[in-house]
């Protein structure tokens, strides 16, 4: 168990923090809950320095204080979207990850305290987010951070995500 853990903003630009955002995803991203396919190399190559160039984006990383090692074990992405109805910024929670071997030890609550707190100082109105149905370990997670699915009139429904590649 990791003796203390801090949670900040990540620096695209430190090679460490760069290192650690790409590790993490891929390590999501090779998760049945992420796709079950690692990152190309292409976009291991890509993913950081393209992050870096749009302001919209942020990230957070968890690191873990074990012994004289620091080590990422925790990552997540956000994008800052708009609001029309408020007209006020909100985050969409984009990636949550927090490595198998540091799951069930608060790591993923710290990060989303702080991405919280993140969201509040620039302004935002929410959070939002999208999770898999089947995920229900995530679904717990997020229920008990707050989320909920949403409906503007019970009558219409909740919302639903939906995608089209292009």
């Amino acid at each position: 168990m990791p003796s203390r853990v801090e949670v900040s903003l990540v620096n695209y630009q430190d090679s460490v923090d760069a290192q650690a955002v790409v590790a993490l995803l891929n390590e999501y991203a090779s998760e049945p809950a992420g796709g079950a396919e690692p990152l190309t190399s292409e976009v291991k190559e890509r993913l950081v320095r393209e992050m870096a160039e749009r302001p919209h984006l942020f990230s957070v990383l968890a690191w873990a204080d074990e012994g004289d090692t620091r080590k990422a074990v925790g990552l997540i992405n956000c994008v800052e979207g708009f609001s029309t109805f408020l007209a006020r910024p909100l985050v969409n929670i984009h990636d949550v990850v927090v490595s198998a071997s540091h799951r069930q030890r608060g790591i993923a609550q710290a990060m989303f305290d702080f991405v919280e707190r993140e969201a509040v100082r620039r302004g935002a109105c929410k959070l939002t987010l999208e999770v898999l149905t089947g995920n229900t370990s995530a679904r717990h997670l997020y229920e008990k951070q707050g989320f909920a699915p949403y409906a503007l009139d019970p009558a219409w429904g909740e919302a639903m995500m939906w995608q089209k590649k292009i």
